[in-house]
């Protein structure tokens, strides 16, 4: 990409962009829906850093559900859902939803349950000194009389300026009858203050997330839950998605759920790109065969080379305001900054956030090097867990025989995405900045209009545009 004229600051640039015709976001980053990257770690995380994860579909319906359910509940102002315990639960109670959820400030209701009379409060400071876990809660938590509760009705600044004044971690939010029906939390507010760019819905300030299903009919279900739990996009995945398969089912949810967001695809061509635009996709997904783990060029001989196929069908989808996700070979922030300059409103990466501590799985060593696993869902490995449906579309003995499009292998730890995701961000402003455009809006104008220019590398031009000429080096990002 050819240099521009730097009339402006760093701090200037401007990254935001759209995910699909309706949503919006500060970051143009979305990570994979593949089960060695993306649950729901990585997607509060990515959420929190102003992209937004796409949970995947190796999942039981009902746990791909719960997984959209953890992210919503993370951070969401009003917390219309929380877990209550009931006045004879015991501490060890407490102690195990502590384990499994990392939080300890536990209403508690007549019922245990949501919409029960609240009956109290436990939080972490009642058991600290607890040693004898079959204590009953309505012995140690601190009584309904003694807590600060809001209205039903009351809106959230005025909630929070409650938790301000009181200096409590949680306030209640009751009705007429003093049942619960919704908490807020402190840790929230702080949340607000450190993540100013978060990605949430302008109304529930819930994180935004994403989920991918298949295109069987079974899917239909699935997706029908995830719409339950609150998911804000849909991904369809499928290695190729110009197929009467998905046509049929992003009508099927355009119908079902109109205020549902429908990302479609993968696709590298225009042809393939207009039949899934008028079926009702807000988004579009681009890329074939060319991620680090995925064998489809190889195996099927089809596919395209990534940059030809973002230009052509972003330059294309334009025309009818549909945003495109340029979904794999992303190795650098060398090559978000390209794929963005080429059209595309976000990147999607696998590889890029697999090896971050968000990512699924548990970190080993070889030859000294901290790793994590990595593969792609058309690895035998991942389609034995339910993938080979983004891969075959019919459900019947003629498909028995798997032939594999995806690998498994490892990549390097890469540490926290708190860390990594603002290394990313800035490297993509500085690109930017080289190439003289302030936003993204600007840039997709000079290359449209012939003033953003691209030339082609020679392999010496290649060679010498990367690190050469020493004995030895240590590369670190930052």
């Amino acid at each position: 990409m050819m240099p521009g004229h730097i009339n402006f600051g760093l701090n200037d640039v401007d990254i935001s962009t759209k995910l699909t015709k309706e949503i919006s976001l500060k970051v143009p980053f979305v990570s994979s829906p593949m089960d060695t990257v993306t649950e729901h770690k990585m997607a509060i995380t990515m959420a929190l850093q102003g992209g937004i994860g796409i949970i995947h579909s190796n999942f039981t319906v009902e746990d791909q559900a719960e997984q959209v359910r953890k992210v919503k509940r993370y951070e969401n102002g009003f917390i219309t859902d929380p877990i209550c315990l009931c006045p004879n639960s015991t501490v060890a109670d407490v102690l195990k939803l502590k384990e499994e959820h990392g939080y300890s400030g536990i209403p508690i209701t007549d019922t245990g349950k949501m919409g029960g009379k609240l009956m109290g409060l436990v939080s972490s400071r009642d058991i600290t000194f607890i040693t004898d876990t079959s204590v009953k809660i309505k012995e140690i938590m601190t009584p309904r009389e003694k807590l600060s509760v809001a209205k039903k009705g009351i809106d959230l600044h005025d909630a929070n300026e409650i938790l301000k004044e009181t200096k409590k971690g949680k306030l209640p939010v009751v009705n007429e009858k003093d049942e619960l029906v919704s908490l807020i939390a402190r840790t929230d507010l702080l949340k607000n203050n450190e993540f100013a760019q978060a990605s949430k819905d302008p109304v529930t300030k819930q994180l935004l997330v994403g989920a991918a299903i298949g295109t069987r009919p079974e899917d239909r279900e699935r997706a029908a839950a995830l719409v339950e739990a609150g998911v804000d996009v849909i991904v369809v995945d499928s290695s190729q998605g110009d197929s009467v398969y998905q046509l049929d089912i992003v009508k099927h949810l355009k119908s079902s759920h109109p205020k549902l967001q429908v990302i479609a695809g993968n696709v590298v061509t225009p042809s393939q790109a207009i039949h899934l635009i008028q079926a009702g996709a807000d988004g579009l997904r681009v890329g074939m065969g060319i991620g680090s783990i995925c064998t489809t060029q190889e195996v099927c001989a089809v596919g395209r080379a990534q940059a030809s196929a973002v230009y052509h069908v972003a330059k294309f989808a334009r025309k009818y305001g549909v945003p495109i996700l340029a979904d794999g070979g992303i190795k650098s922030t060398g090559h978000i900054t390209k794929a963005l300059s080429l059209g595309a409103s976000c990147v999607m990466m696998g590889s890029m956030l697999a090896g971050t501590d968000e990512a699924p799985g548990e970190y080993f060593y070889q030859d000294g090097v901290r790793l994590k696993r990595y593969r792609g869902m058309g690895s035998i490995e991942a389609m034995s867990k339910g993938s080979e449906k983004r891969y075959v579309w019919e459900n019947n003995s003629a498909h028995s025989i798997k032939v594999a499009q995806g690998v498994s292998g490892a990549v390097q730890d890469k540490g926290t995405l708190l860390r990594y995701i603002p290394y990313l961000v800035q490297g993509v402003r500085h690109g930017m900045q080289d190439a003289g455009v302030k936003s993204l809006d600007e840039t997709w104008d000079k290359l449209y209009n012939d003033k953003l220019r691209f030339e082609i590398r020679s392999p010496a031009a290649q060679k010498e545009g990367g690190v050469h000429g020493l004995h030895s080096y240590q590369k670190r990002l930052f």
